[in-house]
């Protein structure tokens, strides 16, 4: 399969002032001590072309400057990119004729200006010309189902609009890859959908390989179908999103349903808790460390009268939780 991002051995570091009490302030401005933080400390990974990646962490874990780095708005410190045959500390002009990027918290879009006018602003911008630029608008405002709100000042959208925009203005000249940090945050449970399915869509029609970083645990599971976790700088990582839970999670739940109510909420055997108790359902967390859920089940039927029983695994989220918390114990 065909490499599109190949990185190796990849650190940033930054440096930045600090006061020393023991100095005046003049010698605190004119000479400052310095702090050296490790953003991104030595990471290596390759994408092929058509996956959909999840690059995820915690605030602070090096996400952004990674992508940063990809796209060449900031150099690394040391390490090599290779992105579609470019190296963005030298050829960042002709990469970004290769990549599209949508900032979540950064708009790219002409505030005061309908959407049109971006559309033809990057057309130009990329060197398209007008009849390329007239022919690939309406194919995204088709996709993106921007015709209701196309004449509309990007200022008067609501954010849900403006980030299908977004989108479809950074696919103007069809990028090989989309990076996209945030893409969805602040947006609505509707438009968050909306956003995922229209991405899905250009990568399974167009080809285009995506690149996510999302606190969104929607947008990991819908959406990517490879997961790489960063923490402190460092990848601790790298898995199909669908062997997520299947990997970290040491934890069964199990739904009690009675058609009478539960009268006695009895102490649990070792291995056992409860989570939720109500009246007509218990639910338990089963410790797999400690026993099975076949042994758990025969014991919470020995125990409860229940009429309907559903084992189930740990959601996304809590995966994802479990992971950083126990990569921050073993620290």
């Amino acid at each position: 399969m065909e490499q599109l991002i190949n990185i190796k051995n990849l650190t940033k570091k930054f440096n930045f002032p600090v006061k020393n009490t023991s100095k005046n302030w003049l010698k605190n401005l004119v000479r400052p001590d310095t702090k050296e933080v490790v953003a991104v400390d030595n990471i290596s990974f390759s994408v092929n072309k058509g996956e959909r990646i999840a690059f995820i962490g915690p605030n602070g874990a090096g996400k952004s400057t990674t992508i940063k780095m990809l796209t060449g708005i900031i150099f690394p410190t040391s390490g090599s990119i290779d992105i579609l045959g470019f190296d963005p500390t030298e050829d960042r002009k002709k990469l970004a004729y290769q990549i599209g990027t949508v900032f979540g918290q950064r708009s790219q879009l002409l505030p005061n200006l309908p959407i049109t006018d971006s559309l033809e602003f990057f057309g130009v911008m990329y060197d398209l010309s007008d009849q390329q630029i007239k022919k690939r608008s309406q194919e995204l405002i088709e996709i993106f189902e921007l015709s209701s709100f196309i004449d509309q000042p990007v200022r008067k959208l609501s954010l849900g609009q403006r980030m299908r925009a977004e989108v479809a203005v950074s696919l103007i000249h069809q990028p090989k890859i989309i990076l996209l940090d945030e893409p969805t945050i602040g947006l609505d449970v509707v438009a968050k959908k909306s956003l995922r399915d229209l991405l899905m869509k250009v990568n399974k029609e167009d080809g285009v390989t995506i690149f996510l970083t999302s606190h969104d645990v929607g947008d990991i599971e819908s959406l990517c179908d490879r997961t790489i976790i960063i923490d402190n700088g460092q990848i601790i990582k790298d898995l199909a999103t669908r062997d997520l839970a299947q990997t970290f999670i040491f934890e069964k739940y199990i739904d009690l349903v009675s058609d009478n109510k539960f009268t006695n909420f009895f102490q649990l055997p070792k291995g056992l808790r409860y989570t939720t108790k109500a009246p007509n359902q218990i639910t338990v967390v089963v410790d797999l460390q400690q026993i099975s859920v076949k042994e758990a089940i025969k014991k919470l039927l020995d125990i409860f009268d229940v009429s309907d029983i559903d084992v189930y695994d740990a959601d996304m989220e809590t995966v994802i939780r479990y992971i950083y918390e126990r990569d921050k114990a073993s620290q």
